[in-house]
């Protein structure tokens, strides 16, 4: 299985390359320039991988919520490669990608609340069970104000609370602990959870033609409203 992922929906730039089992990872944090160093970095591992796009199965991407302009970004240049190198892609949930790698970090969660930070005073929520498969509860991704995120304690089992939106907005964290939860506020999403997401994805076939490599905002307003 041969596929690259990317993201850029947050501060974070990164990029990874599954050949089978090897897998080739960037990852770096910024303020901004991930347009000028996102198509570098992807030429830099399907280069140390010995690889060209059209000999990939498909390009998985960070599809958000996230920044307008970063999710904008991604969904973009994965559709100009993919109907270049004649591949197909798959699309990945920033707030899934963050569940995903809350799991790995703290193994025996049943329950997952992301928190992302979406500026403008809110954050993009959604909850996600992590009994086996990870899974979203309600299917719904949101944002809204810090203080109308829904904090539900399980009724079983431990959960946990993550992404920038809880280092963001101090008070959401301290109310998920005080509800029992184990808090990880300096999760990002990366390009190396949307590969591990991907890969069931290919291998299923489950791979969509490049037009539909679109962004998914949640939120419509882009800047912040005047006073």
């Amino acid at each position: 299985m041969k596929i690259l992922a990317l993201d850029t929906a947050t501060e974070a730039l990164s990029v990874s390359l599954a050949l089978d089992e090897r897998q080739i990872d960037r990852y770096v944090e910024l303020d901004r320039g991930h347009a000028e160093l996102l198509l570098p970095m992807v030429e830099e591992v399907l280069a140390e991988g010995g690889i060209a796009l059209p000999s990939l199965d498909a390009i998985a991407f960070g599809r958000g919520p996230g920044g307008f302009t970063g999710v904008r970004l991604a969904a973009s240049v994965v559709q100009g490669l993919a109907f270049g190198a004649d591949i197909g892609v798959v699309p990945v949930s920033n707030l899934e990608a963050v569940a995903y790698r809350t799991a790995q970090t703290a193994p025996g969660v049943s329950r997952i609340l992301v928190a992302n930070d979406a500026r403008m005073r809110e954050v993009y929520w959604a909850w996600y069970s992590a009994d086996g498969l990870l899974v979203s509860l309600d299917g719904d991704e949101r944002v809204d104000a810090p203080g109308a995120v829904a904090v539900a304690v399980p009724r079983s089992g431990t959960w946990a609370a993550a992404g920038r939106g809880l280092r963001a907005w101090p008070e959401l964290a301290e109310r998920c602990r005080a509800a029992g939860a184990t808090v990880h506020p300096d999760l990002l999403p990366r390009a190396s959870e949307v590969l591990a997401l991907a890969r069931p994805r290919v291998a299923a076939g489950r791979i969509l033609d490049p037009a539909l490599a679109l962004p998914v905002y949640v939120r419509d307003r882009v800047a912040e409203p005047a006073k």
